[in-house]
């Protein structure tokens, strides 16, 4: 399978950057005294690994972050018959090139690099969050390195810790500039940028504000492409634990759909292995009390936005409809593109949804009081984190989601707890908010959400299903696609789009005039599959940051949809029940008040005050929505009759 990049990815027509169609010119070099075949304009590093001979590196990510600023990829080049030292990640290849990539003097040389940037590390390993997972440490460990031989000034940099969602230690930043790369390139939200100059240089925020007070979408790429722990999720394990051993707390948790093929990366398992069965055991063996699918709400979030298309498509409402279940979207559109606040889906993400749900219907049903219920959701993204701390995501006095738990942090609970996860048994989640459609399921990839959302409007306005091959150009990776679909007896233009980059693009396009009906953005490249919370491939057998990997993962998620007896969100009994004994009706006056939401515009500098009382400002009704001179514009109050 060819090798894809998330960015630049796009961008105008839609298409990959790489193309594996696409003739390239070959040459042929000399490495380590072999002879070596490579694309022309290839870079020295990348034919070399072709080849099978690997160079170590820190800065480099592969048509991202091509910059040679760690020198820890330095080769010999013969030119001329002389020996010069080249940063392979930025040294082309050419016709005769003769490389040595571990002579006596390169590795003296790329040894004495490493044991620079450790000498300003702050290098508490054996307590660090990423130890046995760092790209530093297994370098260091590679070229032998046991002593520090430079010793002097090291720099003590205050913790930036003040958001929900990522801390940044600039103790263990090794100015590689990837956090910079990603944000600037790939998403274009362009957070960070070279503060101070020599020895005094920072990579951060404007000011080396703390995250939280600048434009930041909380997506956590960042996160995923820092080679050590300058950048990582914000903990919360200690808290669950906490919940789990208390006796007077009922502890709910969900899981995303795109947990069900990531998980097992952690354990050895191959990329794209569908685990479901042992993640539920797994959590069940945690102690939690209910374990639950946060399918079963993609599903309700899916009744509610058809509906709402529906809706829009009949006159009430800003067309086209943008899709809201990305939450570090959803803050890009707050911070760049405030005028079109109105057109974003009403609907909270599946995860709010279900712990608004769980807090009311569930405790009900189960004669639980609410107060005693914690909602754990295990998810794909550090946005998540920032998104269950907004103030109106929350039911009366109550939070919606109590804990979010990254891929990553779950799997640290199961190798404290000593869970053999490969031993496990299949377990099934428990009813009745663990029943799913295979709409649910491909929530997790790029342009699941959209075609889960036409597999049921196009059901609610004929009466009949669209042959499930019908929804094929709505698949793939390209960071932009565009399909015409019938709906409604009338053609209806729909939009896909991947990162923040391309969701830029493609915003930019609604501004210049461009009519779409209905469009799907996930922030992350990939969607959820490529979260900043999922697994980090920095390990020895390290990944490059690609979108060969989030494939794999995409087409697992394909196979659970495939396997489901249910394909569509309409046909889930469970969502069927909670309508009748419950919300009534999609977009119902119930539905509004606990599954749908409101909006902020932020601005591009917002000084961000994460503070405040969960669930005060709960819910799309008339009490407490917010003032009538804000950009939201409320919805009309009549369910769409169909």
């Amino acid at each position: 399978m060819p090798e894809y990049t998330p960015g630049p990815v796009v961008r105008k027509k839609g298409q990959l950057y790489d193309n594996p169609e696409k003739k390239v010119e070959k040459i042929k070099l000399v490495v380590d005294g072999r002879e070596v075949e490579a694309d022309k304009g290839m870079n020295v590093l990348e034919a070399a690994r072709l080849a099978g001979v690997e160079i170590p590196s820190l800065c480099y990510l592969r048509h991202i972050n091509e910059i040679g600023s760690c020198r820890v990829c330095l080769v010999e080049v013969e030119i001329k018959g002389t020996k010069t030292l080249q940063a392979s990640c930025v040294y082309p290849v050419s016709e005769g090139l003769v490389v040595h990539t571990s002579s006596p003097r390169v590795r003296r040389v790329r040894k004495t690099m490493v044991e620079l940037l450790l000498s300003d590390h702050h290098r508490e390993c054996t307590t660090c969050i990423r130890n046995l997972n760092c790209e530093l440490q297994n370098v260091a460990d590679n070229l032998g390195i046991r002593n520090i031989k430079y010793t002097g000034e090291m720099k003590t940099l205050q913790v930036q810790n003040e958001n929900s969602f990522i801390i940044r230690d600039y103790n263990k930043c090794i100015k590689c500039r990837r956090c910079e790369a990603i944000c600037s390139k790939v998403q274009e939200v362009n957070v960070y940028s070279a503060l101070n100059r020599g020895y005094d240089t920072v990579i951060a925020p404007a000011f080396m504000q703390d995250l939280s007070e600048v434009a930041c979408i909380t997506c956590g790429q960042c996160v995923i492409a820092c080679p050590t722990a300058s950048l990582t999720e914000k903990e919360c394990v200690e808290s669950v634990w906490e919940a789990l051993e208390d006796p007077d707390k009922y502890v709910v948790v969900q899981t995303a759909p795109s947990i069900q093929v990531t998980l097992g990366e952690v354990f050895g398992f191959e990329v794209g292995t569908v685990v479901t069965g042992k993640l539920v055991a797994a959590l069940r063996r945690l102690g939690f009390d209910k374990v639950f699918a946060t399918d079963f709400t993609a599903d309700l979030t899916i009744m509610e936005e058809a509906h709402e298309l529906l809706e829009r498509l009949g006159g009430h409402g800003k067309l086209p409809l943008l899709s809201s279940c990305s939450p570090g979207w959803v803050k890009f559109a707050e911070h760049f593109y405030p005028e079109f606040l109105e057109n974003l889906s009403t609907c909270k993400s599946p995860h709010e949804m279900f712990g608004a749900l769980t807090k009311t219907y569930f405790a009900d049903k189960e004669g639980l009081d609410p107060k005693k219920i914690v909602v754990v959701a295990i998810m794909p993204c550090t946005a998540k984190k920032f998104e269950a701390s907004r103030p109106e995501m929350g039911t009366g006095d109550f939070k919606d989601v109590d804990w979010v738990l990254t891929t990553r942090e779950l799997a640290r609970m199961i190798r404290q707890s000593g869970i053999n996860f490969h031993d496990l048994p299949d377990e099934d989640y428990d009813t009745p908010m663990g029943i799913s459609s295979g709409a649910g399921a491909i929530f997790g990839s790029t342009g699941g959400v959209i075609e889960a959302a036409v597999r049921t409007a196009y059901y609610l306005t004929s009466g009949r299903e669209m042959d499930l091959l019908d929804y094929e150009e709505l698949r793939g990776f390209s960071g932009l696609k565009e399909v015409w679909v019938e709906l409604k007896g009338r053609k209806i233009k729909i939009a896909i789009a991947h990162g923040t980059g391309n969701a830029r693009v493609m915003m930019d396009r609604l501004k210049a005039g461009e009519q779409f009906d209905y469009v799907e953005i996930m922030a992350c490249p990939g969607g959820c599959v490529g979260g900043g919370g999922q697994p980090i491939f920095g390990t020895r057998e390290h990944k490059e940051i690609s979108l060969d990997y989030r494939h794999n993962r995409a087409e697992a998620l394909d196979r659970i949809d495939f396997s489901k007896e249910l394909r569509r969100a309409h046909e889930n009994p469970a969502v069927k029940k909670i309508y009748d004994e419950f919300l009534g009706h999609p977009l119902s006056d119930m539905s509004r008040k606990l599954l749908h939401t409101y909006y902020t515009p932020r601005g591009k500098a917002p000084g961000l005050n994460l503070g405040g009382t969960k669930g005060s400002h709960a819910g799309h009704v008339k009490e407490n929505m917010p003032p009538h001179d804000s950009q939201y514009m409320p919805r009309d109050e009549m369910a769409p009759k169909i």
